[in-house]
């Protein structure tokens, strides 16, 4: 039997176990197990807390179909409140967290003894083609007649601007998008429309689960596109269909920082 405690961000809910005493010894089977919103608990994805040699806690990613991925940063704000309550006793309100995509510096605001929010510094946006990976000679490309502006948070994104996200063809494009010849890794699928300089809205479909009620790397990633594209300003409360998260692209030193929840939902038990 294995412990979990299910946590959202902004609606991007996963199964979190800690696994300081390695008690999930076979993610990438468990995963689509534990997920399944018909068979399993439900969410969008695994995620394993455990020790870490490199900094205060590590984090481990499993999507429903099983592939690990480098990074999600609404999972890391889950992380950062699982850890300040349960591992630092709310003694510590800054720490590093270990990713596939790097070490991540937290900052947890609070009011008292209560949890607010927290801000996740996700580093530098990578631009690179070869390094997003994308194949192309720049990081904007052309699908079916868009542009895309492609990001790395450590993980792949691109970006498409629309009218309308209830409109953006989210399911109908996104699937084929996702795996595009372009994407040597596959490629998370973001749909932004922008409301004015400080204000938008954004619909994902992300590699391995479909589309979730927000994802952390993929906001990032369509400030870093709309900044590029002239179209806001560096800091912005990106609307998502599960909440809205800030993100600013700090110009000092090109880190994006994201700021949102990270909420406790229930915990339960679960037979592998």
């Amino acid at each position: 039997m294995i412990h979990f405690t299910k946590m959202q961000g902004a609606g991007n809910d996963y199964i979190y176990v800690d696994n300081r005493n390695g008690v999930v010894k076979d993610p990438t089977q468990l995963s689509p197990k534990i997920s399944d919103r018909h068979f399993g608990v439900g969410s969008d994805g695994l995620v394993l807390i455990s020790l870490s040699d490199k900094a205060d806690v590590r984090m481990r990613m499993f999507n429903p179909d099983g592939s690990e991925a480098e990074m999600c940063g609404n999972a890391s704000r889950c992380v950062a409140r699982f850890a300040w309550e349960r591992f630092f006793k709310k003694a510590k309100d800054e720490f590093d967290l270990e990713t596939g995509a790097g070490i991540k510096h937290i900052v947890i605001h609070r009011d008292g003894e209560n949890f607010k929010s927290a801000t996740v510094d996700m580093g530098a946006p990578i631009l690179e083609p070869a390094k997003i990976p994308v194949a192309a000679e720049t990081n904007k490309i052309t699908l079916d007649g868009c542009e895309f502006t492609c990001v790395s948070m450590g993980n792949p994104h691109a970006v498409t601007f629309v009218d309308s996200v209830k409109t953006a063809p989210v399911h109908t494009k996104g699937p084929d998008y996702e795996i595009d010849s372009f994407f040597p890794r596959k490629s998370n699928i973001e749909f932004c429309e922008l409301v004015d300089s400080t204000h938008a809205k954004m619909r994902v479909w992300e590699r391995g689960t479909g589309e979730t009620l927000a994802c952390g790397t993929g906001a990032c990633a369509t400030l870093v596109a709309c900044v590029l594209n002239g179209k806001t300003s560096r800091a912005i409360d990106l609307e998502l269909l599960g909440g809205t998260l800030h993100i600013e692209w700090r110009e000092e030193d090109s880190h994006v920082m994201m700021t949102g929840p990270a909420e406790f939902v229930f915990e339960g038990t679960f037979e592998e």
